[in-house]
């Protein structure tokens, strides 16, 4: 049998606030510590690298997924699985094909793309895996303030809505997979 994995969407970089690896680690070793593997972007960089560094650490199972484009940069420590596809499309759809939900940690546009588009997938059908944003140091309440607004205005359904889960700690957003 497969074990479960979750994938996690993080930033390249490191942010500006030493609490933002700190806790993509303490993800990491949350994972493996509950017997979940790890699926990410392969960048050994920021709170992406982290997370990896976290899981491995702990012992668990390390997915990295690139396009082809990007490879050169993938992570390379041993113990990363590193699959290698065409596009950035091909990845997110990998991605999800080997996680059982997804958690997003800060980033920017590249996490916040497949964060938009895995949460889109849940609400249209595509899948029915949990999307939770890892809210550290309230850097995702913003966003939390736009949907609101969708739904204020009638561009989102309050059951969309509800799809992202908004959770301030490590241990809190993988319980919010469940």
């Amino acid at each position: 049998m497969t074990p479960r994995r979750v994938c996690v969407f993080a930033g390249s970089s490191a942010g500006t606030d030493p609490a933002f690896l700190a806790a993509a680690r303490e993800l990491g070793v949350a994972l493996a510590g509950r017997g979940l593997g790890l699926v990410f972007g392969a960048t050994g960089a920021g709170l992406m690298g982290a997370v990896a560094d976290g899981a491995i650490e702990a012992g668990g199972e390390v997915i990295g997924v690139t396009p082809r484009f990007l490879a050169e940069v993938a992570d390379d420590h041993p113990g990363v699985d590193i699959r290698v596809v065409d596009t950035l499309a091909d990845r997110k759809l990998l991605m999800a094909e080997l996680a059982a939900g997804f958690i997003a940690l800060p980033g920017g546009l590249g996490t916040l793309d497949e964060l938009a588009e895995m949460a889109t997938w849940t609400q249209l059908g595509v899948h029915d895996k949990p999307v939770v944003l890892l809210d550290l140091l309230g850097y995702w309440s913003k966003l939390a303030e736009l949907l609101d607004s969708m739904v204020d205005n009638g561009f989102l359904r309050p059951e969309g809505r509800a799809l992202l889960r908004f959770e301030s700690d490590p241990a809190a957003a993988l319980d919010a997979l469940s």
